[in-house]
Protein backbone atom coordinates (compact mmCIF):
# COMPACT_ATOMS: atom_id res chain seq x y z
CA UNK A 1 0.00 0.00 0.00
CA UNK A 2 1.42 3.33 -1.22
CA UNK A 3 1.11 6.71 0.93
CA UNK A 4 -0.88 9.91 0.76
CA UNK A 5 1.21 13.15 0.18
CA UNK A 6 0.83 14.00 3.83
CA UNK A 7 2.06 10.57 4.94
CA UNK A 8 5.54 11.12 3.02
CA UNK A 9 6.15 14.39 3.94
CA UNK A 10 5.22 13.03 8.01
CA UNK A 11 7.55 9.97 6.99
CA UNK A 12 10.45 11.87 5.60
CA UNK A 13 10.07 14.91 8.70
CA UNK A 14 10.54 12.24 11.50
CA UNK A 15 13.70 10.39 9.52
CA UNK A 16 11.17 7.17 8.91
CA UNK A 17 10.28 5.09 5.44
CA UNK A 18 7.14 5.12 6.30
CA UNK A 19 4.13 6.39 8.88
CA UNK A 20 0.84 4.93 9.59
CA UNK A 21 -2.23 6.66 10.12
CA UNK A 22 -2.49 7.16 13.82
CA UNK A 23 0.98 7.18 14.48
CA UNK A 24 2.48 9.31 16.90
CA UNK A 25 5.58 10.88 15.78
CA UNK A 26 8.18 13.35 16.50
CA UNK A 27 9.23 15.42 13.16
CA UNK A 28 11.87 18.08 12.37
CA UNK A 29 9.97 21.75 11.64
CA UNK A 30 10.70 23.74 8.34
CA UNK A 31 9.01 26.92 9.64
CA UNK A 32 7.14 28.26 12.77
CA UNK A 33 4.78 30.92 13.28
CA UNK A 34 3.37 33.50 15.35
CA UNK A 35 1.23 36.34 15.50
CA UNK A 36 0.35 39.10 18.00
CA UNK A 37 -2.60 37.23 19.89
CA UNK A 38 -0.49 33.92 19.76
CA UNK A 39 3.26 34.87 20.04
CA UNK A 40 3.14 36.49 23.74
CA UNK A 41 2.12 33.07 24.93
CA UNK A 42 4.54 31.42 23.57
CA UNK A 43 7.39 33.80 24.39
CA UNK A 44 6.16 33.55 27.88
CA UNK A 45 6.60 29.67 27.59
CA UNK A 46 9.65 29.48 26.13
CA UNK A 47 11.22 31.43 28.65
CA UNK A 48 9.71 29.57 31.00
CA UNK A 49 10.91 26.33 30.18
CA UNK A 50 14.61 27.87 30.15
CA UNK A 51 15.38 28.32 26.54
CA UNK A 52 18.22 30.80 25.40
CA UNK A 53 17.38 31.12 21.79
CA UNK A 54 15.34 30.10 19.05
CA UNK A 55 16.51 27.01 16.60
CA UNK A 56 17.04 29.43 13.78
CA UNK A 57 16.24 32.40 13.57
CA UNK A 58 15.29 31.98 9.73
CA UNK A 59 12.94 29.12 10.36
CA UNK A 60 10.55 31.57 12.87
CA UNK A 61 8.04 34.29 11.44
CA UNK A 62 6.36 36.40 13.33
CA UNK A 63 3.63 38.67 12.25
CA UNK A 64 1.27 40.84 14.16
CA UNK A 65 -1.67 41.21 12.28
CA UNK A 66 -4.79 40.55 14.46
CA UNK A 67 -5.45 43.74 16.48
CA UNK A 68 -2.64 45.88 14.47
CA UNK A 69 -2.31 48.91 14.29
CA UNK A 70 -2.20 48.68 17.46
CA UNK A 71 -6.27 49.12 19.01
CA UNK A 72 -5.44 49.60 22.89
CA UNK A 73 -3.27 49.91 25.39
CA UNK A 74 -3.30 46.14 25.67
CA UNK A 75 -2.57 45.10 21.99
CA UNK A 76 0.69 47.88 21.84
CA UNK A 77 2.25 46.04 24.93
CA UNK A 78 1.94 42.59 23.28
CA UNK A 79 3.23 43.95 19.94
CA UNK A 80 6.64 45.43 22.25
CA UNK A 81 6.80 42.38 23.79
CA UNK A 82 7.27 40.71 20.18
CA UNK A 83 9.70 43.54 18.52
CA UNK A 84 11.77 42.69 22.44
CA UNK A 85 11.80 39.11 21.21
CA UNK A 86 12.96 39.58 17.70
CA UNK A 87 15.52 41.39 18.45
CA UNK A 88 17.15 39.22 21.14
CA UNK A 89 16.68 36.70 19.23
CA UNK A 90 17.99 38.06 15.59
CA UNK A 91 14.66 36.39 14.25
CA UNK A 92 15.02 37.62 10.12
CA UNK A 93 11.44 37.53 9.15
CA UNK A 94 9.50 39.90 11.37
CA UNK A 95 6.80 41.97 9.61
CA UNK A 96 5.70 45.57 11.27
CA UNK A 97 2.92 47.47 10.32
CA UNK A 98 3.47 48.90 7.19
CA UNK A 99 5.49 46.00 5.96
CA UNK A 100 3.06 43.31 6.94
CA UNK A 101 0.58 41.64 5.69
CA UNK A 102 -2.47 38.87 7.14
CA UNK A 103 -0.17 36.11 7.82
CA UNK A 104 -1.50 33.45 5.58
CA UNK A 105 -1.67 35.66 2.94
CA UNK A 106 1.68 36.99 3.89
CA UNK A 107 3.96 33.77 3.80
CA UNK A 108 3.34 32.94 0.76
CA UNK A 109 3.93 35.82 -0.97
CA UNK A 110 7.10 36.24 0.77
CA UNK A 111 8.25 32.79 -0.52
CA UNK A 112 8.08 31.29 2.75
CA UNK A 113 6.15 28.38 3.01
CA UNK A 114 7.06 25.87 0.10
CA UNK A 115 6.31 22.41 -1.48
CA UNK A 116 7.00 19.50 0.62
CA UNK A 117 7.96 20.94 3.86
CA UNK A 118 6.26 20.95 7.72
CA UNK A 119 4.97 24.35 8.67
CA UNK A 120 2.89 24.90 12.08
CA UNK A 121 1.79 28.30 13.39
CA UNK A 122 -0.18 29.31 16.24
CA UNK A 123 -3.09 29.92 14.48
CA UNK A 124 -6.03 27.54 13.29
CA UNK A 125 -6.30 28.67 9.80
CA UNK A 126 -1.91 27.57 9.55
CA UNK A 127 -3.70 24.90 7.53
CA UNK A 128 -3.71 27.34 4.43
CA UNK A 129 -0.37 26.40 3.03
CA UNK A 130 -1.43 23.15 1.92
CA UNK A 131 -2.02 24.04 -1.62
CA UNK A 132 1.68 25.50 -1.60
CA UNK A 133 1.97 21.56 -1.43
CA UNK A 134 3.04 21.44 2.46
CA UNK A 135 2.12 20.10 5.65
CA UNK A 136 0.96 23.17 7.36
CA UNK A 137 -1.28 22.91 10.64
CA UNK A 138 -2.24 25.26 13.59
CA UNK A 139 -1.02 24.55 17.22
CA UNK A 140 -1.12 25.96 20.79
CA UNK A 141 1.17 28.43 22.10
CA UNK A 142 3.16 25.92 24.00
CA UNK A 143 3.47 23.85 21.07
CA UNK A 144 5.10 26.93 19.06
CA UNK A 145 6.91 27.49 22.12
CA UNK A 146 8.46 24.20 21.98
CA UNK A 147 9.16 24.80 18.33
CA UNK A 148 10.36 27.72 18.24
CA UNK A 149 13.19 26.27 21.15
CA UNK A 150 13.96 22.43 19.36
CA UNK A 151 12.34 22.62 15.94
CA UNK A 152 10.49 19.49 16.71
CA UNK A 153 7.10 18.85 16.57
CA UNK A 154 5.07 15.59 17.42
CA UNK A 155 2.00 14.43 15.58
CA UNK A 156 -0.11 12.03 15.64
CA UNK A 157 -0.45 10.80 11.55
CA UNK A 158 -4.04 11.88 9.91
CA UNK A 159 -5.74 9.73 7.83
CA UNK A 160 -7.12 11.27 4.64
CA UNK A 161 -10.25 12.10 2.85
CA UNK A 162 -9.82 12.52 -0.95
CA UNK A 163 -12.64 15.18 -2.48
CA UNK A 164 -12.77 14.81 -6.88
CA UNK A 165 -14.47 18.43 -8.42
CA UNK A 166 -15.40 17.94 -11.90
CA UNK A 167 -16.84 20.01 -13.99
CA UNK A 168 -16.05 23.91 -14.96
CA UNK A 169 -17.37 26.72 -12.72
CA UNK A 170 -19.62 29.07 -13.59
CA UNK A 171 -18.78 32.47 -13.40
CA UNK A 172 -18.78 33.91 -10.02
CA UNK A 173 -18.44 31.17 -8.46
CA UNK A 174 -14.68 29.50 -6.99
CA UNK A 175 -12.79 28.06 -4.20
CA UNK A 176 -14.86 30.10 -1.75
CA UNK A 177 -18.00 28.38 -2.70
CA UNK A 178 -16.50 24.55 -3.36
CA UNK A 179 -15.24 24.81 0.30
CA UNK A 180 -18.34 26.26 1.60
CA UNK A 181 -20.46 23.17 -0.48
CA UNK A 182 -17.71 21.11 0.65
CA UNK A 183 -18.26 21.87 4.16
CA UNK A 184 -22.41 21.80 4.10
CA UNK A 185 -21.93 18.48 2.83
CA UNK A 186 -19.61 16.95 5.50
CA UNK A 187 -20.39 19.20 8.35
CA UNK A 188 -17.95 21.01 10.79
CA UNK A 189 -16.70 17.76 11.96
CA UNK A 190 -16.78 15.55 8.60
CA UNK A 191 -12.90 15.49 8.47
CA UNK A 192 -12.07 15.96 12.10
CA UNK A 193 -8.17 15.54 12.71
CA UNK A 194 -8.00 13.93 8.87
CA UNK A 195 -5.90 15.24 5.78
CA UNK A 196 -8.64 16.86 3.54
CA UNK A 197 -6.84 15.95 -0.31
CA UNK A 198 -8.36 18.49 -3.20
CA UNK A 199 -8.12 16.90 -6.41
CA UNK A 200 -10.16 17.00 -10.43
CA UNK A 201 -10.23 19.33 -13.18
CA UNK A 202 -12.00 21.81 -11.50
CA UNK A 203 -9.30 22.18 -8.76
CA UNK A 204 -6.35 22.01 -11.68
CA UNK A 205 -7.95 24.80 -13.71
CA UNK A 206 -8.61 27.08 -10.45
CA UNK A 207 -6.37 29.16 -9.52
CA UNK A 208 -3.30 29.85 -6.36
CA UNK A 209 -5.64 32.38 -4.79
CA UNK A 210 -8.48 30.20 -5.17
CA UNK A 211 -6.26 26.91 -4.10
CA UNK A 212 -5.25 28.90 -0.98
CA UNK A 213 -8.46 30.32 -0.15
CA UNK A 214 -10.17 26.08 0.02
CA UNK A 215 -7.17 24.97 2.15
CA UNK A 216 -7.72 28.10 4.21
CA UNK A 217 -10.90 26.86 5.19
CA UNK A 218 -10.08 22.72 5.80
CA UNK A 219 -10.05 23.69 9.26
CA UNK A 220 -13.95 24.70 9.62
CA UNK A 221 -14.63 20.92 8.48
CA UNK A 222 -12.45 20.18 11.86
CA UNK A 223 -9.31 18.63 9.17
CA UNK A 224 -5.72 18.65 10.26
CA UNK A 225 -4.94 20.15 7.29
CA UNK A 226 -6.22 20.61 3.35
CA UNK A 227 -4.20 20.48 0.86
CA UNK A 228 -3.30 20.29 -3.20
CA UNK A 229 -0.36 18.49 -4.79
CA UNK A 230 1.86 21.14 -6.49
CA UNK A 231 1.86 21.77 -10.04
CA UNK A 232 3.10 24.15 -12.50
CA UNK A 233 0.86 26.81 -11.13
CA UNK A 234 2.49 26.64 -7.80
CA UNK A 235 5.85 26.47 -8.87
CA UNK A 236 4.93 29.64 -11.27
CA UNK A 237 4.06 31.18 -8.91
CA UNK A 238 7.33 30.32 -6.43
CA UNK A 239 9.38 31.48 -8.89
CA UNK A 240 11.59 34.23 -8.00
CA UNK A 241 9.67 33.95 -4.32
CA UNK A 242 10.96 30.87 -2.53
CA UNK A 243 13.13 31.74 -0.12
CA UNK A 244 14.91 28.01 -0.41
CA UNK A 245 15.65 25.07 -2.41
CA UNK A 246 12.27 22.87 -2.24
CA UNK A 247 11.21 19.03 -3.19
CA UNK A 248 7.47 18.63 -3.76
CA UNK A 249 6.19 15.38 -3.25
CA UNK A 250 3.60 13.38 -4.47
CA UNK A 251 1.58 10.58 -3.41
CA UNK A 252 1.21 6.88 -4.68
CA UNK A 253 -1.49 6.04 -6.65
CA UNK A 254 -2.41 2.95 -4.66
CA UNK A 255 -2.78 5.42 -1.02
CA UNK A 256 -5.19 4.51 1.55
CA UNK A 257 -7.92 7.25 1.86
CA UNK A 258 -10.26 6.90 4.55
CA UNK A 259 -13.10 8.06 2.14
CA UNK A 260 -13.41 9.38 -1.40
CA UNK A 261 -16.02 11.90 -2.17
CA UNK A 262 -16.83 13.28 -6.01
CA UNK A 263 -18.49 16.05 -6.55
CA UNK A 264 -19.60 17.44 -10.15
CA UNK A 265 -19.46 21.20 -9.81
CA UNK A 266 -20.90 22.68 -13.34
CA UNK A 267 -23.83 23.71 -11.82
CA UNK A 268 -23.01 24.84 -8.11
CA UNK A 269 -24.71 28.16 -7.70
CA UNK A 270 -22.74 30.92 -5.38
CA UNK A 271 -22.77 29.25 -1.62
CA UNK A 272 -23.75 31.28 1.29
CA UNK A 273 -23.31 30.49 4.19
CA UNK A 274 -25.84 31.48 6.92
CA UNK A 275 -25.57 31.88 10.77
CA UNK A 276 -23.83 30.22 12.95
CA UNK A 277 -21.67 28.00 11.33
CA UNK A 278 -19.81 27.41 8.40
CA UNK A 279 -21.71 24.13 7.49
CA UNK A 280 -24.92 25.72 6.85
CA UNK A 281 -24.26 26.34 3.77
CA UNK A 282 -27.19 27.51 0.93
CA UNK A 283 -27.14 28.73 -2.87
CA UNK A 284 -27.34 32.12 -2.81
CA UNK A 285 -30.63 31.90 -4.68
CA UNK A 286 -32.27 30.73 -0.99
CA UNK A 287 -30.94 34.01 0.75
CA UNK A 288 -31.71 36.69 -1.31
CA UNK A 289 -34.31 38.17 1.24
CA UNK A 290 -31.76 39.01 3.53
CA UNK A 291 -31.14 42.91 4.20
CA UNK A 292 -27.36 43.19 5.40
CA UNK A 293 -25.86 46.08 7.96
CA UNK A 294 -21.93 45.62 6.79
CA UNK A 295 -19.91 43.75 4.39
CA UNK A 296 -16.61 43.15 4.68
CA UNK A 297 -14.19 41.98 2.04
CA UNK A 298 -10.76 40.75 2.47
CA UNK A 299 -9.06 38.56 5.45
CA UNK A 300 -6.59 35.74 4.81
CA UNK A 301 -9.62 33.73 2.98
CA UNK A 302 -10.34 36.22 0.40
CA UNK A 303 -8.07 39.77 0.47
CA UNK A 304 -5.69 38.09 -2.32
CA UNK A 305 -5.19 40.31 -5.51
CA UNK A 306 -7.86 37.90 -7.38
CA UNK A 307 -10.64 38.63 -4.89
CA UNK A 308 -9.81 42.27 -4.83
CA UNK A 309 -10.28 42.50 -8.90
CA UNK A 310 -13.73 40.24 -8.34
CA UNK A 311 -15.22 43.09 -5.84
CA UNK A 312 -14.25 46.12 -8.67
CA UNK A 313 -15.48 44.62 -11.45
CA UNK A 314 -18.81 44.50 -9.57
CA UNK A 315 -18.17 47.73 -8.03
CA UNK A 316 -17.05 49.90 -10.69
CA UNK A 317 -19.91 52.59 -11.46
CA UNK A 318 -21.79 51.61 -8.38
CA UNK A 319 -22.70 52.86 -4.93
CA UNK A 320 -22.52 51.13 -2.35
CA UNK A 321 -26.76 50.90 -0.49
CA UNK A 322 -27.22 53.99 1.88
CA UNK A 323 -28.05 51.57 4.54
CA UNK A 324 -24.83 49.63 3.93
CA UNK A 325 -20.80 50.05 5.27
CA UNK A 326 -18.44 48.26 3.01
CA UNK A 327 -15.26 47.32 4.79
CA UNK A 328 -12.46 46.32 2.11
CA UNK A 329 -8.83 45.15 3.36
CA UNK A 330 -6.51 44.19 0.85
CA UNK A 331 -4.12 41.18 2.68
CA UNK A 332 -0.92 42.53 2.33
CA UNK A 333 1.21 45.87 1.23
CA UNK A 334 1.92 44.06 -1.87
CA UNK A 335 -1.86 43.70 -2.55
CA UNK A 336 -2.96 47.00 -1.55
CA UNK A 337 -0.06 48.37 -3.97
CA UNK A 338 -1.40 46.02 -6.82
CA UNK A 339 -4.84 46.84 -6.13
CA UNK A 340 -3.82 50.67 -6.14
CA UNK A 341 -1.71 50.84 -9.55
CA UNK A 342 -4.58 48.58 -11.25
CA UNK A 343 -7.13 51.56 -10.31
CA UNK A 344 -9.08 49.08 -8.12
CA UNK A 345 -8.78 51.31 -4.94
CA UNK A 346 -10.10 54.21 -7.04
CA UNK A 347 -13.38 51.57 -7.69
CA UNK A 348 -13.57 51.24 -3.94
CA UNK A 349 -13.28 54.65 -2.81
CA UNK A 350 -15.92 56.12 -5.77
CA UNK A 351 -18.36 53.41 -4.67
CA UNK A 352 -18.46 54.72 -0.97
CA UNK A 353 -16.21 52.09 0.67
CA UNK A 354 -13.84 52.13 3.55
CA UNK A 355 -10.07 50.54 2.26
CA UNK A 356 -8.24 50.05 5.20
CA UNK A 357 -4.72 48.57 5.76
CA UNK A 358 -3.43 44.92 5.72
CA UNK A 359 -5.39 43.33 9.48
CA UNK A 360 -7.37 40.83 10.33
CA UNK A 361 -9.24 43.32 12.02
CA UNK A 362 -13.25 42.83 12.30
CA UNK A 363 -12.88 38.79 11.31
CA UNK A 364 -12.12 38.10 14.92
CA UNK A 365 -14.22 40.86 15.96
CA UNK A 366 -11.18 42.49 16.61
CA UNK A 367 -11.50 46.19 15.93
CA UNK A 368 -12.22 48.44 12.87
CA UNK A 369 -15.63 46.51 12.27
CA UNK A 370 -17.54 45.72 14.98
CA UNK A 371 -21.52 44.50 14.90
CA UNK A 372 -24.04 45.99 16.78
CA UNK A 373 -27.06 44.16 18.28
CA UNK A 374 -28.96 42.94 15.79
CA UNK A 375 -26.82 43.65 12.85
CA UNK A 376 -26.40 41.68 10.23
CA UNK A 377 -23.08 40.79 8.09
CA UNK A 378 -21.98 39.30 5.02
CA UNK A 379 -17.96 38.52 4.76
CA UNK A 380 -15.62 36.86 2.78
CA UNK A 381 -14.34 35.59 6.16
CA UNK A 382 -13.89 32.30 7.46
CA UNK A 383 -16.02 31.98 10.38
CA UNK A 384 -19.53 32.97 11.18
CA UNK A 385 -19.91 31.62 14.72
CA UNK A 386 -21.86 33.52 17.86
CA UNK A 387 -20.80 37.07 18.30
CA UNK A 388 -17.59 36.50 16.04
CA UNK A 389 -17.76 39.93 14.49
CA UNK A 390 -19.13 41.40 17.39
CA UNK A 391 -22.34 41.53 20.02
CA UNK A 392 -24.14 37.84 20.45
CA UNK A 393 -27.13 39.05 18.72
CA UNK A 394 -25.55 40.25 15.23
CA UNK A 395 -25.56 37.71 12.32
CA UNK A 396 -22.42 36.71 10.22
CA UNK A 397 -23.14 35.53 6.54
CA UNK A 398 -20.28 33.90 4.56
CA UNK A 399 -19.79 34.40 1.15
CA UNK A 400 -17.24 35.00 -1.77
CA UNK A 401 -16.04 38.38 -3.12
CA UNK A 402 -18.53 38.98 -5.75
CA UNK A 403 -21.78 38.00 -3.75
CA UNK A 404 -20.07 40.35 -1.01
CA UNK A 405 -19.87 43.13 -3.05
CA UNK A 406 -23.35 42.66 -5.11
CA UNK A 407 -25.24 42.78 -1.39
CA UNK A 408 -23.10 46.28 -0.49
CA UNK A 409 -24.98 47.76 -3.53
CA UNK A 410 -27.95 46.38 -2.98
CA UNK A 411 -28.60 46.09 0.39
CA UNK A 412 -29.62 42.90 1.00
CA UNK A 413 -27.82 39.29 -0.11
CA UNK A 414 -27.71 38.99 -3.83
CA UNK A 415 -26.02 37.32 -6.59
CA UNK A 416 -23.18 39.03 -8.66
CA UNK A 417 -25.47 38.78 -11.83
CA UNK A 418 -28.13 40.97 -10.87
CA UNK A 419 -25.81 44.00 -10.58
CA UNK A 420 -22.46 42.71 -13.06
CA UNK A 421 -22.33 45.19 -15.75
CA UNK A 422 -23.30 42.52 -19.38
Amino acid sequence: MGQTMVEKILARGAGKDKVEPGEIINVKIDLCLGNDVTTPVAIREFQRMGAKTVYDPERVVLVPDHFTPNKDIESAKQCQQIRKFVINNNIANYFEVGRMGIEHALLPEKGLVLPGEIVIGADSHTCTYGAMGAFATGVGSTDLAAAMALGEAWFKVPSTLKFIYTGELKRWVGGKDLILFTIGQIGVDGALYRAMEFKGVSIEEMSLDGRLTMANMAIEAGAKCGYMEPDDKTFTYLEGRAVRSFEPVYGDEDAFYEEIYEFEVSDLEPQVAFPHTPSNVWPVSKAKEINIDQVVIGSCTNGRIEDMREAAVILKNQKVHPAVRLLIIPATQEIYARAMKEGLLDIFVEAEAAVSTPTCGPCLGGHMGILAPGEKAIATTNRNFVGRMGHPDSEVYLSNPAVAAASAITGRITHPQEVASP
